[in-house]
C-alpha cells in the first residue's frame, strides 16, 4: 500500500504496473492497433484545449456529484467496461467493483469479465451497468440480456465499433491469449513478473466467465473473428433494444450522425469512443469530436466520452465541452495491475482528488458551473 501512495498520477500508476506484471499482460491494458496513432492521440488531443479560469468565485465546497442515466453518482466518471480484469491481478473485477463503490461511482462489466455478471451483481449495492458484445448466435444474445435484467444490472452498454479485431500487433507478438499459455517466452518473462506469476499459478485459471466452461485458449483477435457478428446493423440495434426494454447506451461512436441515428433509435446515451485506440487507427481522438456530437443530440440523450483522460483536468474539458460524465478503464486497470483493488482503487481517488482540486481553481463549485465559456481550442489546434 505505501509504494501505491507514493504513485501522485495515473502515469506512475502505470509505471508501477509495468514493474509487476508480465510484459503480454501489461502490453495488452497498454498497446493500440498498428501504429498506435489514436492511442497517442486520445491523451494528446486534450492537450489542444485551454482552461479559462474564474477568480474570486467563492468555490470553497465543491461538489462533484451528478446523475448518470438516473444514477446519482458522487463523481462525474466511472468504470468503462474491459475484458479478464483476472490476467491483471487476481481481485480483478471484484476488486474494481469494490472501489468503483467506494468512490461512489459506476461499475461497468464486460461480457468477456473474468467473474460473472452474477457474482458482481451480488458483491456490492453500487450501480452496475453491462457490457454487450453482440455474437452470431442470437439465442446466445437473449439469454445474456435476460440474465443481465435477472441480475439487477441498471443500463446495457452495446458496444458497436467491433465488428473485427483491431490490429494490436504486441499481442500476437507476445503470445497473448485468453486464457494465457505459457510457452517459453512467456516463462522468460515471468522471471521479471514474480508476483504477478505466483499470483496466476496459485488462483484459479482465468477464463471468460460469462460463457461455457470449455472455451478454449486462442488469441483474443481468434475469438473475436470467430465469435461476434460482423453484420450486426442498425435494424439488428433496434430488435436489440426491444430485448433489453431498459435505459440502452451506444459505445464506439464518433460521427454526428451515427449518434443522431443512435438516440432516435432509442439509445439513452451515447459513448463517444474509439475503443481506447485499439481497433480503427487514425480515428478521431474522442474529445476532437465531443462536441458535434453534444450538438447533434441536444437535450435528446445524455453524453459520455470515453477515451484518453488521464488527468482531472481532461474530464474538466469534457464535461465544458458538454459531455454529461467520463468513462475509462486503463487507469483503473494500471491500477489493479500494480497493487490488485487497493490500486484501482487508488487510481479512482487519484482522478477525484484532482478533480475536485481542479474544480476550485477553474472558480467552479459543482458540476452545472462548468460550461462552454471555461474552455476553449488553441487556434492551431
Amino acid at each position: 500500500m505505501a509504494k501505491l501512495d507514493r504513485c501522485l498520477n495515473i502515469d506512475e500508476l502505470r509505471h508501477a504496473a509495468k514493474r509487476r506484471a508480465h510484459r503480454m499482460v501489461f502490453d495488452y491494458i497498454d498497446g493500440g492497433a498498428d501504429d498506435e496513432v489514436t492511442l497517442a492521440r486520445n491523451s494528446d488531443a486534450f492537450n489542444d484545449y485551454d482552461l479559462l479560469f474564474k477568480v474570486l468565485s467563492g468555490a470553497d465546497d465543491v461538489d462533484m456529484s451528478t446523475t448518470l442515466l438516473g444514477a446519482k453518482i458522487h463523481v462525474p466518471f466511472f468504470a468503462s467496461p474491459a475484458a479478464g480484469h483476472r490476467l491483471f491481478h487476481t481481485d480483478g473485477e471484484r476488486g474494481v467493483a469494490r472501489a468503483a463503490h467506494k468512490v461512489g461511482t459506476i461499475f461497468s462489466l464486460s461480457t468477456l469479465s473474468s467473474v460473472s455478471m452474477e457474482d458482481i451483481s451480488a458483491l456490492t449495492t453500487g450501480p452496475k451497468w453491462f457490457q454487450l458484445y453482440v455474437w452470431k448466435d442470437r439465442g446466445l444474445v437473449k439469454e445474456m440480456l435476460d440474465r443481465a435484467k435477472e441480475a439487477g444490472y441498471r443500463a446495457l452498454i452495446l458496444t458497436v465499433d467491433f465488428p473485427v479485431a483491431g490490429n494490436r500487433e504486441r499481442d500476437p507478438r507476445n503470445g497473448f491469449s485468453i486464457p494465457p499459455r505459457v510457452g517459453l517466452k512467456q516463462a522468460w518473462h515471468a522471471m521479471m513478473a514474480p508476483a504477478w506469476m505466483l499470483d496466476y499459478l496459485i488462483r484459479p485459471a482465468v477464463r471468460y466467465a460469462n460463457l461455457s466452461e470449455d472455451t478454449a485458449a486462442v488469441s483474443l483477435q481468434e475469438f473475436v473473428n470467430e465469435q461476434f457478428d460482423a453484420g450486426f446493423n442498425w435494424k439488428d440495434a433496434e430488435w436489440l433494444l426491444g430485448e433489453w426494454g431498459g435505459p440502452a447506451v451506444i459505445k464506439g461512436v464518433v460521427r454526428p450522425d451515427d449518434a443522431r441515428h443512435a438516440v432516435d433509435l432509442g439509445f439513452k446515451a451515447v459513448m463517444v469512443s474509439n475503443h481506447g485506440g485499439r481497433q480503427l487507427d487514425r480515428s478521431p481522438a474522442p474529445v476532437h469530436v465531443l462536441e458535434p456530437i453534444v450538438e447533434a443530440i441536444g437535450s435528446d440523450a445524455e453524453v459520455i466520452l470515453d477515451g484518453g483522460v488521464r488527468r482531472g483536468t481532461d474530464i474538466l474539458i469534457a464535461l465544458a465541452l458538454g459531455a454529461k460524465a467520463v468513462g475509462f478503464a486503463r487507469p483503473f486497470l494500471y491500477g489493479l495491475a500494480a497493487g490488485g483493488e487497493a490500486g484501482a482503487c487508488r487510481a479512482l481517488e487519484i482522478l477525484r482528488d484532482e478533480l475536485r482540486r481542479n474544480m476550485a481553481l477553474l472558480g467552479t463549485k459543482n458540476i452545472a458551473e462548468i460550461n462552454r465559456a471555461l474552455v476553449q481550442r488553441r487556434p492551431s489546434s
